[in-house]
Protein backbone atom coordinates (compact mmCIF):
# COMPACT_ATOMS: atom_id res chain seq x y z
CA UNK A 1 0.00 0.00 0.00
CA UNK A 2 1.37 3.20 -1.29
CA UNK A 3 2.00 6.08 1.53
CA UNK A 4 -0.56 7.94 -0.66
CA UNK A 5 -3.14 5.80 -0.49
CA UNK A 6 -2.38 5.17 3.49
CA UNK A 7 -2.47 9.08 4.17
CA UNK A 8 -5.77 9.45 2.35
CA UNK A 9 -7.84 6.61 4.46
CA UNK A 10 -6.48 8.46 7.58
CA UNK A 11 -8.42 11.46 6.00
CA UNK A 12 -10.97 9.32 4.97
CA UNK A 13 -11.25 7.90 8.52
CA UNK A 14 -11.00 11.37 10.32
CA UNK A 15 -13.68 12.85 7.91
CA UNK A 16 -16.02 10.22 8.94
CA UNK A 17 -15.56 10.76 12.17
CA UNK A 18 -16.37 14.23 12.16
CA UNK A 19 -19.53 13.77 9.91
CA UNK A 20 -20.46 10.99 12.73
CA UNK A 21 -19.90 13.45 15.55
CA UNK A 22 -21.45 16.66 13.37
CA UNK A 23 -24.96 14.36 12.39
CA UNK A 24 -24.94 13.83 15.88
CA UNK A 25 -24.96 16.73 17.17
CA UNK A 26 -27.53 18.29 14.78
CA UNK A 27 -29.93 15.02 15.05
CA UNK A 28 -30.13 15.81 18.61
CA UNK A 29 -30.34 19.29 18.86
CA UNK A 30 -32.95 18.80 15.74
CA UNK A 31 -34.99 16.62 18.25
CA UNK A 32 -34.88 18.84 20.88
CA UNK A 33 -36.91 21.92 19.00
CA UNK A 34 -39.74 19.17 18.56
CA UNK A 35 -40.25 16.94 15.12
CA UNK A 36 -44.03 16.41 14.91
CA UNK A 37 -45.54 14.70 12.41
CA UNK A 38 -44.51 14.32 8.59
CA UNK A 39 -47.51 16.34 8.12
CA UNK A 40 -47.07 19.00 10.91
CA UNK A 41 -43.73 19.18 10.75
CA UNK A 42 -41.79 20.83 14.21
CA UNK A 43 -39.24 23.20 14.05
CA UNK A 44 -36.73 20.26 14.56
CA UNK A 45 -38.11 18.30 11.86
CA UNK A 46 -35.42 19.18 8.97
CA UNK A 47 -32.48 19.68 11.49
CA UNK A 48 -33.34 16.03 12.73
CA UNK A 49 -33.30 14.86 9.35
CA UNK A 50 -30.45 16.47 8.00
CA UNK A 51 -28.37 15.23 10.83
CA UNK A 52 -29.63 11.62 10.65
CA UNK A 53 -28.35 11.89 6.93
CA UNK A 54 -25.15 13.44 7.41
CA UNK A 55 -24.54 10.06 10.37
CA UNK A 56 -25.60 7.94 6.99
CA UNK A 57 -23.07 9.73 4.98
CA UNK A 58 -20.43 9.58 7.68
CA UNK A 59 -21.18 6.04 8.08
CA UNK A 60 -20.88 4.78 4.51
CA UNK A 61 -17.35 7.00 4.67
CA UNK A 62 -16.06 4.86 7.45
CA UNK A 63 -17.23 1.72 6.12
CA UNK A 64 -15.73 2.60 2.66
CA UNK A 65 -12.30 3.07 4.38
CA UNK A 66 -12.09 -0.46 5.74
CA UNK A 67 -12.85 -1.89 2.12
CA UNK A 68 -9.09 -2.66 0.71
CA UNK A 69 -9.04 -0.53 -2.18
CA UNK A 70 -6.83 -1.03 -5.81
CA UNK A 71 -3.48 0.85 -5.75
CA UNK A 72 -3.63 4.03 -7.48
CA UNK A 73 -1.92 5.23 -10.46
CA UNK A 74 1.09 7.41 -9.39
CA UNK A 75 0.10 11.11 -9.53
CA UNK A 76 2.59 11.88 -11.28
CA UNK A 77 1.50 9.16 -13.80
CA UNK A 78 -2.12 10.70 -14.08
CA UNK A 79 -1.35 13.02 -17.03
CA UNK A 80 -2.60 16.66 -16.85
CA UNK A 81 -3.44 16.14 -13.04
CA UNK A 82 -2.00 19.79 -11.09
CA UNK A 83 -1.34 19.41 -7.36
CA UNK A 84 -2.78 22.47 -5.62
CA UNK A 85 -6.62 23.75 -4.69
CA UNK A 86 -9.15 24.24 -7.96
CA UNK A 87 -9.90 27.52 -7.62
CA UNK A 88 -11.76 27.51 -10.48
CA UNK A 89 -14.57 24.88 -8.26
CA UNK A 90 -14.30 26.53 -5.33
CA UNK A 91 -15.56 29.90 -6.54
CA UNK A 92 -18.18 28.26 -8.59
CA UNK A 93 -19.48 26.58 -5.91
CA UNK A 94 -19.52 29.64 -3.76
CA UNK A 95 -21.07 31.52 -6.63
CA UNK A 96 -23.72 29.18 -6.66
CA UNK A 97 -24.08 29.40 -3.25
CA UNK A 98 -24.72 33.20 -3.61
CA UNK A 99 -27.18 32.93 -6.45
CA UNK A 100 -29.49 30.77 -4.59
CA UNK A 101 -29.88 33.30 -1.59
CA UNK A 102 -30.07 35.97 -4.19
CA UNK A 103 -32.62 34.13 -6.84
CA UNK A 104 -34.40 32.75 -3.54
CA UNK A 105 -35.25 35.74 -2.59
CA UNK A 106 -35.98 38.02 -5.77
CA UNK A 107 -36.89 34.92 -8.03
CA UNK A 108 -38.53 32.01 -5.87
CA UNK A 109 -37.30 28.16 -5.71
CA UNK A 110 -37.49 27.31 -9.43
CA UNK A 111 -34.50 30.06 -10.73
CA UNK A 112 -32.51 29.90 -7.26
CA UNK A 113 -32.65 25.88 -7.61
CA UNK A 114 -31.85 25.89 -11.25
CA UNK A 115 -29.26 28.56 -10.64
CA UNK A 116 -27.36 27.05 -7.72
CA UNK A 117 -27.19 23.40 -9.57
CA UNK A 118 -26.05 24.68 -12.70
CA UNK A 119 -23.13 26.77 -11.13
CA UNK A 120 -22.40 23.68 -9.04
CA UNK A 121 -22.27 21.47 -11.67
CA UNK A 122 -20.27 23.64 -14.24
CA UNK A 123 -17.56 23.55 -11.27
CA UNK A 124 -16.90 20.22 -12.25
CA UNK A 125 -14.28 19.99 -14.95
CA UNK A 126 -15.88 17.07 -16.32
CA UNK A 127 -19.49 18.11 -16.87
CA UNK A 128 -20.32 19.58 -20.06
CA UNK A 129 -22.76 22.58 -20.34
CA UNK A 130 -25.65 20.18 -22.04
CA UNK A 131 -25.23 18.02 -19.01
CA UNK A 132 -25.20 20.62 -16.39
CA UNK A 133 -28.54 21.78 -17.76
CA UNK A 134 -30.14 18.88 -17.69
CA UNK A 135 -29.05 18.03 -14.27
CA UNK A 136 -30.35 21.50 -13.47
CA UNK A 137 -33.66 20.79 -15.06
CA UNK A 138 -34.06 18.05 -13.25
CA UNK A 139 -33.78 18.82 -9.90
CA UNK A 140 -35.66 21.74 -10.01
CA UNK A 141 -38.30 20.09 -11.12
CA UNK A 142 -37.70 17.52 -8.85
CA UNK A 143 -37.79 20.12 -5.96
CA UNK A 144 -40.88 21.75 -7.68
CA UNK A 145 -42.59 18.73 -6.98
CA UNK A 146 -41.70 17.62 -3.53
CA UNK A 147 -41.48 21.08 -2.01
CA UNK A 148 -44.18 22.99 -3.68
CA UNK A 149 -46.18 20.57 -4.48
CA UNK A 150 -46.31 17.40 -2.37
CA UNK A 151 -45.30 19.40 1.05
CA UNK A 152 -46.79 22.98 -0.09
CA UNK A 153 -44.13 24.47 1.19
CA UNK A 154 -44.44 28.30 1.89
CA UNK A 155 -41.52 29.13 -0.79
CA UNK A 156 -43.33 30.16 -3.82
CA UNK A 157 -41.85 28.99 -7.50
CA UNK A 158 -41.25 32.15 -9.02
CA UNK A 159 -41.79 35.21 -7.37
CA UNK A 160 -40.65 38.62 -9.46
CA UNK A 161 -39.27 41.05 -7.26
Amino acid sequence: MGRGLASSRAKDRIAALLLLALGAGVAWAGHAYGVGTLTRMGAGYFPLLLGVSTLGVGLLLGLGTLVPAPDPAPRDAQPGRRHGIDLRGAGMVLLSLAAFLVLGRYGGMVPATFSCVLLAALADRANSLRTALLLAVAISLLGYLVFGLGLQLQFNAFQWG
